[in-house]
């Protein structure tokens, strides 16, 4: 049973919320809280699994309550701007759910984070890779299992907080370990950092929309990659020679 946290200065938007929780049999309690001090006061005793949060709100809002949580729940922004979503990536959160929120949308948000805890629970790493395999194979072990990752069958890697997600064109793993710690590994004329938080396969870039890059081969629940500001300069010259 997974305990949640509602915290939205609107009681409509929070009662939508519970009402979607409450048609899921593997949820717990759910706690509503009209704004982050009260919610704050609540987590400094007690632990909850997810955290649903509005960003626009009165006093302190959800951007900065985030920041100060010493060991913040699997967080989901709820908020009528889509500006915030970068932000997002950068805080670590699973996902960003743009108000109004229909039960279709909730639910894909929720396969999400149950598929994360999942790959989570299987508690797997990377093996020792000699340098002279990484072009081509990467090891992962995941329980008694030794996993053979293809380089070329990773679309992207998204890191979130403390775990990595290694998306491939079969499917997705879960790893403990920084997004540093993967693009240190993974061989680097192939891929590229284009966000604190993502790193791509080169070769599977399709097109720039805005700011947001297309994939190819990604899995059908997967969204454009943002391009942090600090990338920019990076994916240009790597898309230069991937057309060159």
């Amino acid at each position: 049973m997974l305990n949640c946290i509602l915290i939205d200065d609107e009681a409509l938007a929070r009662d939508v919320l519970e009402g979607y929780l409450s048609r899921l049999d593997f949820i717990g309690p759910v706690h509503q809280f009209g704004n982050a001090y009260d919610a704050l006061l609540y987590l400094e005793n007690h632990e909850a699994d997810i955290l649903f949060l509005d960003i626009e709100m009165p006093g302190m809002n959800g951007l900065d309550f985030l920041k100060i949580l010493p060991h913040p729940p699997i967080t989901v922004f709820t908020t009528a701007y889509r500006d915030y979503a970068f932000e997002g990536f950068e805080l670590g959160v699973i996902d960003f759910l743009l108000k109004p929120i229909s039960f279709p949308r909730f639910v894909q948000t929720i396969h999400k984070i149950r598929d994360f805890l999942s790959l989570k629970e299987q508690n797997a790493r990377l093996e020792d890779n000699p340098a002279s395999d990484l072009s081509t194979s990467i090891f992962v072990k995941s329980g008694v299992q030794r996993i053979k990752l293809t380089v070329d069958d990773v679309v992207y890697i998204q890191g979130l907080k403390d775990y990595a997600i290694i998306y491939t064109t079969t499917g997705k793993i879960v790893l403990k370990g920084s997004i540093k710690a993967m693009h240190d590994i993974f061989p680097r004329n192939q891929f590229i950092r284009v966000h604190k938080s993502f790193i791509v396969a080169v070769a599977r870039i399709t097109r720039i929309e805005r700011n947001r890059l297309v994939l190819t081969g990604s899995s059908k629940d997967s969204s454009p990659i943002p391009i942090g500001r600090n990338y920019k300069e990076d994916v240009e010259k790597a898309l230069t020679n991937l057309r060159s």
